[in-house]
């Protein structure tokens, strides 16, 4: 059966829903369909209440269709009355109902809820994470006695800035006795259209009552989207600044207004984890705003939180979509149908590809969350007002009514955005990467695609990038060749002059910095040199621009230069004081110097040289030796570095070498190092012949040429003290200490260190002390004195860890494990061994696999243990001295046995030496005895008279101890 659609006033004489809807629309001149693209609600539900199809609407829809019409007063009373079903009697109304003309200027809710008597006319405050700080810091400012008259909220187009100012006036509204209220500016509106509305949402009939309406009263106005009309508003704020001075003014936009005593606050993203942080700890994961708003919008569309395999990805997510929360929204939105892996894999390097949902868009306005989709009640937008019914106006609906896409968000204030809402204005906008010079894409024309069309983050960040002039977009396209945080001096060098590359003529970036800063596009956090940051979106939107101007050859070319200076004003501070702030400053730089260096190895690969030859210290103290070799061995085997300068190339073989020493490649390196000397020593060069007969003498340990090995740092220490290099003494005392102790004298390694300690201070070298008195507490360990060998070892602990080097900080926990079992503490040593164990998984993968409580161990394609390193062979040694503390032999005899396989292929055979005499001691194997008598004759490793006691029962036996029972005197 047909409904009736032209119901007529009831037999009771009272007007039902349908009817009033219908004649408001009428009267208000408007259609079906701009009546629901205004309320931001469907068509069809319009069309349905008018037909009686709907008779009991929702509350919020209800609130939309008055606040669209902008009912007032016994029109609206009446109008909810239908809508609940008790409506009073009256007649139909006539052509034009009788509510207040609406505001020029799209406003929040007429004023007139009243809390402890103060009036507040916004939409609701959305939740908000990890805003909390913003929110009290700008809470505070604008109730401060002497704060500034306009906050302006800038930043990208879906950062947030709406949702955190809703946030802000809600907070204020209470302490505010004049009131709250809110006006969305319009496309095309003017002066007097900002001013009546302002008027109006403080119950004033014209802009001149506003000053009478809140009588002295503190007040706050919230003013959305300026960048839609920023003259207009601009002016409008000197007006009221003079006419209504207790009015604060809380303003959002892309760009600040440009008023006296305006302050600018910048909308960051959201937090996101760091690379280095451990995912598989959830909890700290989701201390991040960018990974709590990422999950709270994922379980809109699945039911199942990310299991364990997904959090990796998560984090990964998280950080390339840069904390935006406009994309977090939409990336999490397609969560219904992908996990996590597989959004990474698929949309990870598609990030400015995001768009909602091609459906048509409702009018602009602002919008909160409500189940079911709905939107809270929009205030109409002038230009909607002034224009002829049916007609679209300037390139189609604005980008921030957009409709919520598969549970992500409108385009701007679409469903509330847990972070902040999302692209807040403008024009749609369209395109793709820039036209060849650097066009951007404007805005669509008129009459064509509009709020049909997907909006993309691309079009978002376009909309900030016109706001540039042609010489400030031509420079942030230089700076996004910046992978990663960067510093003002980095900023100056990457946009010097093409004609003056080394940057000799300065060019201040502060002011395009700050530019970029007020636009929303650039990140400052922290207090370091190393605190700025494009957003990730806008980098990579950049670097399309930089692609269409074909300019990206040329941007990366200057700024893997840009580090490579960086790393050479670095290197010399690699080897002195400076260290532990050098390597930190390269640290912060790890993704550019990658980029740098992937980059200029294809394009300009003598720079990449230049470049990887300084880093090579970097690399061994962050554990990255195979990594750095293979660049150096890479750059120095490219034909097109053959004719680079010697020097250079003996640098970057002497790098290479240096790292060969640390991962078992000694032998491989023993000849580019030998070249490398012969480059320095024929021109003179003492620094380069000092560090390579120093890493010589690393490379000869290495491969058991130890007596060369001990000619080379007595070399160096004549070279050093002939030329007054401190340092580098040092250098060669410590170098020889450890060729002390491998004789067997002691008491020699202990004066060796002493040295190191002096000369150490006397150059202002901490890196030095504190590895002389780690290897002085292995001394003692040696000696047998185990309670001093921990407690000097504790007491160097933590300076070890301030170095940054993972061998030497595994090498000190060891000292202090091993000396603990031997001292019969067996407990304290387990807890030692398991922060070892903790720190070599840090580092890499643990090369022992512990089955059944005996060790177990894989063998690689070479034949050597797989992943054997120090720390494999000393974590045996350590459960050896457990079980024989505890009486079992056997067991120990097995864990001797793992720590001699392990040691086997590590540098310093004096730890097998150790094993092989605790397995020789527990089994009496001849043939043990065998293979320890031939390692100490190939080493020239000396036993310590305590290894020789522990050998004593085997000679008693009748077994020929060979060359093992020699004593040192």
């Amino acid at each position: 059966m047909a409904p009736d659609h032209d119901r007529s006033p009831g037999a009771d004489g009272r007007t039902g829903l349908s009817d009033l809807l219908r004649a408001y629309r009428r009267a208000a001149g408007l259609t079906q369909a701009e009546l629901a693209s205004r309320a931001g609600i469907g068509v069809r539900t319009v069309r349905d209440l008018e037909r009686g199809r709907s008779a009991r609407p929702q509350r919020t829809t209800v609130e939309l269709l008055a606040g669209a019409l902008a009912l007032a007063g016994p029109a609206l009373a009446e109008f909810t009355a239908a809508a609940r079903g008790a409506v009073p009697a009256r007649s139909a109304p006539a052509a034009r109902p009788s509510w207040r003309p609406p505001p020029a200027v799209g406003a929040g809710p007429p004023p007139g809820t009243q809390s402890a008597g103060t009036s507040i006319a916004l939409p609701p405050p959305v939740e908000l994470i990890g805003r909390e700080q913003d929110v009290a810091e700008l809470v505070e400012l604008l109730t401060a006695g002497h704060g500034p008259p306009v906050v302006s909220l800038v930043g990208l187009a879906g950062v947030g800035k709406t949702a955190l100012a809703l946030a802000v006036a809600h907070a204020v509204a209470g302490r505010a006795p004049g009131g709250a209220a809110g006006v969305l500016v319009g496309e095309g509106s003017d002066t007097a259209d900002v001013l009546s509305a302002v008027a109006a949402v403080f119950g004033g009939a014209r802009p001149p009552d506003l000053a009478v309406r809140l009588a002295g009263r503190p007040a706050l106005l919230l003013i959305d989207a300026v960048e839609r009309a920023p003259d207009p508003v601009a002016e409008a704020l000197h007006r009221l600044a003079r006419a209504v001075p207790m009015l604060r003014i809380l303003v959002t936009g892309r760009h600040p207004v440009g008023v006296p005593g305006e302050r600018v606050w910048p909308v960051p993203p959201l937090d996101v984890p760091p690379p280095e942080l451990d995912p598989a700890e959830p909890d700290v994961l989701a201390g991040y705003p960018a990974v709590a708003l990422f999950t709270a919008r994922l379980a809109r569309v699945r039911r199942e939180p990310p299991d364990p395999a997904e959090l990796p990805a998560l984090a990964a997510l998280a950080r390339r979509l840069g904390g935006l929360p406009l994309a977090i929204e939409l990336m999490a939105a397609r969560g219904r149908i992908l996990d996590l892996n597989e959004l990474l894999d698929r949309y990870g390097d598609r990030v400015l590809d995001l768009a909602t949902s091609p459906v048509p868009a409702p009018g602009p306005g602002w919008a909160a969350s409500e189940p079911g989709g709905a939107h809270a009640p929009r205030p109409p937008d002038p230009a909607a007002i002034r224009r002829p019914a049916g007609s679209a106006g300037p390139g189609g609906p604005a980008m921030d009514g957009g409709p919520a896409m598969d549970g992500g968000p409108a385009m701007d204030g679409g469903p509330a955005m847990d972070g902040g809402p999302a692209m807040d204005g403008g024009p749609a906008v369209g395109g793709r990467p820039a036209e060849p010079g650097g066009a951007v894409p404007g805005p669509a024309a008129s009459g064509g695609a509009g709020g049909g069309a997907p909006v993309t983050l691309r079009d978002a960040v376009a909309a900030s990038y016109r706001l540039l002039a042609p010489e400030e977009r031509a420079a942030l396209r230089r700076l996004s060749a910046f992978r990663n945080r960067w510093s003002v001096e980095l900023a100056e060098e990457m946009l010097a002059d093409d004609a003056d590359p080394e940057g000799t003529v300065s060019v201040d970036p502060v002011p395009l910095l700050d530019r970029l800063l007020q636009l929303g596009l650039l990140s400052v956090r922290g207090a370091g040199p190393f605190r700025f940051r494009l957003l990730d979106a806008v980098r990579e939107f950049a670097a399309e621009q930089a692609i269409g101007a074909g300019e990206l050859s040329v941007v990366r070319r200057r700024h893997a230069e840009v580090f490579s200076r960086l790393v050479g004003r670095t290197v010399a501070d690699l080897a002195g004081s400076q260290l532990t702030s050098a390597v930190r400053r390269l640290d912060e730089a790890t993704g550019d110097i990658t980029a740098a260096l992937a980059h200029a190895a294809v394009d300009d690969p003598v720079t990449a040289l230049r470049l990887a030859a300084g880093l090579a210290r970097w690399w061994r103290f962050r554990g990255r030796n195979v990594l750095g070799r293979q660049w150096l061995c890479r750059l120095l085997a490219d034909p097109r570095t053959a004719d680079a300068d010697p020097m250079l190339r003996a640098w970057a073989a002497l790098g290479a070498a240096r790292l060969a020493a640390e991962h078992g490649a000694a032998e491989q390196e023993l000849p580019a190092a030998r070249g490398a000397w012969a480059v320095f020593h024929r021109v003179g060069d003492v620094t380069g012949e000092l560090e390579a007969r120093t890493v010589l003498g690393a490379l000869l340990v290495a491969t058991d040429a130890h007596d060369e090995a001990r000619e080379q740092a007595l070399a160096v220490l004549a070279l050093a003290t002939r030329h007054g290099r401190v340092r580098d003494m040092a250098v060669a005392q410590n170098n020889l200490a450890w060729h002390e102790t491998r004789l067997g004298d002691l008491a020699g390694a202990r004066r060796r260190l002493a040295a190191v300690d002096r000369l150490a201070a006397q150059c202002g070298e901490r890196r030095l002390r504190v590895l002389a008195r780690a290897s002085l507490a292995e001394v003692t360990r040696l000696e047998g004195r185990y309670a001093d060998a921990v407690a000097q070892g504790r007491r160097v602990l933590a300076g070890v860890a301030e170095l940054g080097d993972p061998g030497h900080r595994r090498r000190a926990v060891g000292t202090v494990g091993l000396a603990l079992a031997q001292d019969g503490r067996p407990d304290e040593a387990t807890e030692v061994l398991s922060g070892l164990r903790s720190c070599a998984a840090g580092d890499a993968a643990l090369g022992a696999a512990l089955a059944g409580g005996r060790p177990a161990f894989g063998w690689d394609a070479r034949g050597r243990v797989a992943d054997a390193r120090f720390e494999d062979a000393v974590c045996a040694l350590i459960e050896a001295n457990i079980a024989l503390h505890r009486g079992d032999r056997d067991l120990a005899a097995e864990w001797f046995a793992a720590a001699v396989e392990a040691g086997a292929a590590g540098r310093d055979r004096r730890d097998v030496v150790e094993a092989l005499v605790g397995l020789a001691a527990s089994t009496v194997d001849a043939d043990v005895l065998d293979r320890l008598d031939r390692l100490c004759r190939e080493t020239g490793i000396t036993l310590l008279p305590r290894e020789v006691a522990q050998l004593a029962p085997l000679r008693a036996a009748g077994h020929d101890l060979g060359h093992v029972g020699v004593v040192n005197g």
